[in-house]
């Protein structure tokens, strides 16, 4: 149940990033190279090993108990959540995509440590965004994202977007893994929601 809650955590941190990025053209940093670290963590052998501490996945947690309680703020990150997962379940049906995206992804994970952090993680953003437009942008349905144009138009904040729905979908297929799925999140709300309080970090 603690992995199974981290994984759709770990959908929701993204997605509320992608609102946060959409919508006012900022986003929490910390929380955005805790999404790209989980994409890139491509031979983790444990959950903590994908996301890292629970004060990393801080955002997701939040947001999840804020939606499992019915909080309607929120009602934008659940929709891509949800279409995430509706994602999740055609992408599954594709193994030489994934073995793709997993080739490309280990390759992008070993870029130059010369660079300084923000240069090397824009640029892993940028070449992810490129890998998700030739793959994952290819599948249906296509996930739109709503925002304001300024901020939509600023090749930056696009490569970040694509990049957290690509970490969402990572955590999707994580979540799925773990024997998560609609009915375990129907009938398992309340054992999730105290869960994901537990998580919280002081």
């Amino acid at each position: 149940m603690k992995d199974r809650t981290l994984a759709l955590a770990g959908i929701f941190q993204a997605t509320e990033l992608v609102r946060q990025a959409a919508n006012h053209g900022a986003w929490s940093g910390y929380a955005a190279e805790a999404c790209l670290d989980s994409l890139l963590a491509i031979e983790a052998d444990s959950v903590s090993e994908i996301y890292g501490e629970p004060d990393q996945l801080r955002p997701g947690i939040e947001t999840l108990v804020a939606v499992l309680q019915g909080d309607r703020r929120h009602v934008e990150s659940l929709g891509y959540a949800v279409s995430i997962m509706q994602l999740e379940t055609r992408f599954r049906k594709k193994p030489d995509m994934q073995a793709h995206i997993g080739t490309e992804l280990q390759s992008i994970a070993n870029i130059s440590e010369d660079l300084d952090g923000y240069e090397k993680t824009d640029l892993q953003a940028e070449k992810i965004a490129e890998l998700y437009s030739s793959t994952i942008s290819t599948l249906t349905p296509r996930i739109v994202v709503n925002g304001k144009p300024q901020y939509l138009q600023i090749q930056r904040n696009v490569n970040w977007i694509r990049t957290l729905l690509f970490a969402s979908l990572r955590s999707a297929v994580l979540w799925r893994q773990l024997g998560g799925g609609r009915f375990s999140l129907m009938f398992g709300r309340k054992k999730m929601l105290e869960q994901a309080r537990m998580l919280l970090p002081g």
